[in-house]
């Protein structure tokens, strides 16, 4: 079975849009993510039409709550038959080991990663919350309470994945956002690599939005960016 790098981010305000790219795209080549607005949006029944096309999908909800109700929300996530789920690191270790040990009793246990830092944040946000490090250190900290609480993987900055690679092995997934071509804009994007840079640097997995939803030609920009990548 293939293993795609790329995940596309369906950030679409409704079915319809999302559906239209999805079937201009190729579940060989890519998987989908599905985040907070579109999920609210249109509920589980789009999941199961994407799944239905053969996409594998990531559900990008970033469950942070006590640890009873995030196993609880992680238990109905993974029922879904999605690929992955993933939770906020900031929740802290019990509410980690909640999700974990919730996700591990069902039939076709999805991947669980916890975001770190999200990749619109920089140094002076970080100070903002009163936190009294870097971006690296704070990354750090939060990807070794994951995987000491079990989980498969976090979400980071294709910047800290080299220093993730050396401090949690080769196994610990590596999924990143903030990913653009050199000819793609920034956006609201703040800590970004091109896909080559990401995944030489250590990424499992590249979140990639805009440069493939917005291109003219879809599917040749996502075929393209496997291309600039195919062998790393």
């Amino acid at each position: 079975m293939s293993d795609p790098k790329i995940i596309v981010a369906l950030d679409y305000p409704g079915a319809a849009p999302a559906l239209a790219l999805a079937h201009r795209l190729s579940p060989e080549l890519c998987r989908l993510k599905v985040g907070k607005e579109l999920f609210t949006a249109t509920g589980p029944a789009l999941l199961e039409k994407l799944m239905k096309s053969g996409f594998e999908i990531f559900l990008d909800l970033k469950f942070h709550d006590i640890p009873n109700t995030t196993a609880q929300a992680c238990k109905a996530a993974a029922s879904l038959g999605v690929w992955m789920i993933n939770v906020h690191a900031l929740g802290g270790r019990k509410m980690l080991e909640a999700a974990q040990l919730a996700v591990s009793t069902c039939a076709q246990p999805p991947k669980l990663i916890a975001v770190t830092l999200l990749t619109s944040m920089n140094q002076q946000d970080i100070s903002d919350l009163g936190i009294n490090a870097t971006p690296g250190e704070m990354v750090l900290r939060l990807a070794k309470l994951a995987q000491d609480s079990g989980l498969d993987g976090v979400v980071c900055s294709a910047m800290e994945t080299a220093l993730l690679r050396r401090h949690c092995g080769s196994k610990f997934s590596l999924v990143t956002p903030g990913i653009r071509p050199l000819e793609a804009s920034l956006d609201d994007q703040s800590r970004v690599m091109t896909p080559e840079e990401a995944l030489m640097a250590g990424s499992s997995y590249l979140v990639i939005g805009r440069p493939i939803t917005r291109a003219v030609d879809p599917l040749q920009a996502l075929l393209d960016i496997n291309s600039q990548i195919r062998g790393l």
